[in-house]
């Protein structure tokens, strides 16, 4: 059992994680709401040569460089161009113990919704399509399944891709 499995096993009753869903490629996913910084509607992307596919961008947040990443290369998802209900989700995510301001695709945002503890699971270990350690679990909510990615893990072994281009002497 992961660790994060043990910590939702062991999550009293009436516990909940505020979580922000949203669609990717006929899924639906969690992310923690604390976490999440803004939502933006599609804005021009910077392309990064050499870059890896799934923070293969850039774009400008109020004057900031963002990573643009697409969770979709993660987990092994047809990539499609940005529709009108696409958005991006800007969110902080520690890594190596700085937080970093990263930038999400999504097919489209639903809302903000408490998620209780106890209504989540593991991720099985027979049928995912997904690599185990990018699923923090999975819940149950208003009848529909909802995958808990753990972006820890799906960031971690990017996160040269996500210096900034000052910190790496690019401009």
């Amino acid at each position: 059992m992961t660790e994060h499995a043990k910590d939702i096993d062991a999550a009293p009753d009436g516990e909940a994680m505020r979580a922000l869903t949203l669609d990717l490629g006929g899924e639906i996913f969690a992310i923690e709401a604390t976490s999440v910084r803004e939502i933006l509607d599609m804005v021009p992307v910077t392309e990064v040569p050499n870059a890896p596919a799934f923070v293969g961008g850039l774009i400008n947040v109020r004057g900031r460089v963002v990573p643009l990443a697409d969770l979709r290369v993660k987990f092994g998802m047809e990539r499609r161009p940005p529709a009108a209900e696409t958005r991006i989700v800007v969110f902080e995510i520690m890594l190596e113990d700085e937080p970093e301001i990263v930038g999400m695709l999504a097919d489209r945002v639903h809302t903000v919704a408490d998620i209780a503890l106890s209504a989540m699971e593991a991720a099985p270990k027979v049928g995912m399509r997904w690599r185990p350690e990018f699923v923090r679990g999975i819940a149950k909510h208003d009848g529909k399944f909802i995958i808990l990615p753990e972006m820890g893990n799906i960031f971690k072994n990017d996160a040269g891709a996500l210096a900034s281009p000052e910190a790496e002497g690019r401009t």
